[in-house]
């Protein structure tokens, strides 16, 4: 077997041979005096007598290339950073989170508001999901606190301004649960044209009732998409591949995929759709979008799925459309006001409507279970990237800046990260500071009134560190400067 490889190995570097002499014939042979024997062999691709072509292609006998290998940073103070992670946050991510050596305390349950400006104050992170608000007052409370991590897609949990005003980025988890929930909508689009859950009630109250009357196949129906993000855009190639014909309505201009359609107004969207699926975020704009209004413009025998927000629907108007028989059916995951925690009833005292639309056998009632392993890696790694390097990018609320890694092999760089009011002159000042020093790297970003500045400085002696944090600071636009090591 060794005998056929050394000889098919032959035969190709033979063949490769000669077209590299083909294609270099007219360098002359006496070109490179200075190359050695063994090198000219080498460059004629011709194996040394002392090793065969099979020695010459085992993994070991490949040449190996160093790799600069990036540097963990720490901040100059040496501090433990400490991390809370409340609502049952992945242990993919703790374990994530705890082998960077942060001190992670997690918690199953969410905080309520009183609870949070309690305890948050020793807390340099938090990682939330939907229930737990970051308030404006808990943010005051927040004397450390340098990020907000939202193990989620939605981010209305957090007052973002006030947030971003405090130097504090706050990062969530946009891709990871989109295919999650885009499978989920299909489901319950074939769930509600096959009426699954009437059929599957009536016979767990003995009731035989073989028909298929209001039944019917979702290939060659219309979907409607309100909102065409992550998640939506998915759910149309999802959609189309069923062979639904796709509409989808956002409020900017975006590219299809596929052969899904955009249309001018959500009112035209509302009177071709089959069924109308919702993917928008908790905005003012978005409360209550679907009303009696918005309802009555739909089809007669028409589906509504809401995924969204539970403020995104008036849902006494959706079960005054249901009862009527203008509606189907309809798939409802989320609620204006929801339970604090799991196995807490569901009832009037928590929504007025609660009873009756839980007695409509038209309607699928659920909680979204997310994705929560895939939103805990995406999101931890956010937050290990901004507390050990810096990096804003992802970042929903806060200017997106980035820069290479700093290596092993530049044991007395630093990076300073300066988060300023965008104002002028402020460049000016930080770079006065920083003009008897090497800038190796330097890139400033804004997003409205919030700049963000990244710099990699060499050659900084561990005495110059703390002036450099004391001076930075004290020019007139900071809101927070830390420095990595």
């Amino acid at each position: 077997m060794k005998r056929f490889i050394d000889s098919f190995l032959l035969s190709l570097h033979l063949t490769t041979t000669s077209s590299a002499f083909l294609i270099h014939h007219h360098v002359r042979r006496n070109q490179h005096p200075h190359l050695k024997a063994s090198q000219r062999r080498l460059r004629l691709h011709l194996p040394s007598s002392s090793v065969t072509l099979h020695d010459r292609f085992r993994k070991d006998s490949v040449p190996t290339f160093s790799v600069r290998k990036p540097k963990v940073l720490h901040p100059v103070e040496n501090e433990d950073l400490k991390l809370l992670l409340l609502e049952n946050i992945s242990q993919e991510a703790v374990k994530a989170l705890r082998l960077q050596g942060f001190q992670v305390d997690h918690s199953t349950k969410a905080m309520s508001e009183d609870e949070l400006v309690q305890k948050i104050g020793s807390y340099h992170a938090i990682g939330i999901r939907s229930k737990t608000k970051i308030t404006e007052r808990v943010i005051k409370a927040a004397s450390k606190l340098l990020v907000v991590g939202c193990f989620c897609i939605g981010t209305n949990q957090v007052d973002l301004l006030t947030a971003a005003n405090s130097g504090i980025p706050v990062f969530n988890s946009p891709f990871s649960n989109s295919r999650s929930v885009a499978e989920l909508v299909i489901s319950e689009i074939i769930a509600l044209s096959r009426q699954y859950f009437q059929r599957a009630f009536e016979m767990r109250q003995g009731i035989w009732n073989k028909q298929s009357k209001s039944c019917w196949e979702i290939r060659g129906k219309t979907l409607g998409i309100v909102g065409y993000g992550h998640i939506g855009s998915q759910l149309s190639v999802l959609a189309e591949a069923f062979g639904m014909r796709v509409l989808f309505y956002d409020v900017i201009n975006i590219m299809p995929l596929g052969s899904a359609r955009q249309v001018e107004s959500l009112s035209a969207l509302l009177a071709e759709s089959d069924f109308v699926t919702l993917h928008v975020p908790e905005l003012p704009e978005t409360m209550n979008m679907i009303s009696t209004e918005q309802l009555a413009e739909m089809k007669k025998g028409a589906y509504l799925i809401n995924n969204a927000r539970g403020k995104v629907v008036d849902i006494p108007a959706l079960i005054n459309a249901l009862q009527s028989g203008h509606l189907a059916g309809a798939a409802v995951d989320v609620y204006p006001a929801e339970p604090g925690s799991n196995g807490a009833p569901f009832d009037d005292q928590l929504n007025s409507w609660s009873s009756t639309l839980r007695t409509l056998p038209n309607v699928i009632l659920r909680h979204i279970l997310e994705a929560q392993r895939m939103i805990g890696e995406e999101v931890s790694s956010a937050l290990i990237r901004y507390l050990n390097y810096g990096s804003t990018i992802g970042a929903v609320n806060f200017p997106e800046v980035d820069l290479r890694a700093i290596t092993l092999e530049q044991p007395d760089h630093i990076r300073i990260c300066y988060v300023h009011n965008n104002i002028p002159g402020v460049l000016r000042q930080v770079n006065e500071v920083l003009s008897p020093y090497n800038v190796e790297k330097q890139y400033s970003d804004s997003r409205g009134d919030i700049a963000y500045l990244m710099a990699d400085i060499a050659d900084v002696s561990p005495a110059d560190i703390n002036k450099l944090r004391e001076l930075i600071s004290k020019t007139s636009a900071n809101i927070l400067t830390r420095l990595l090591v």
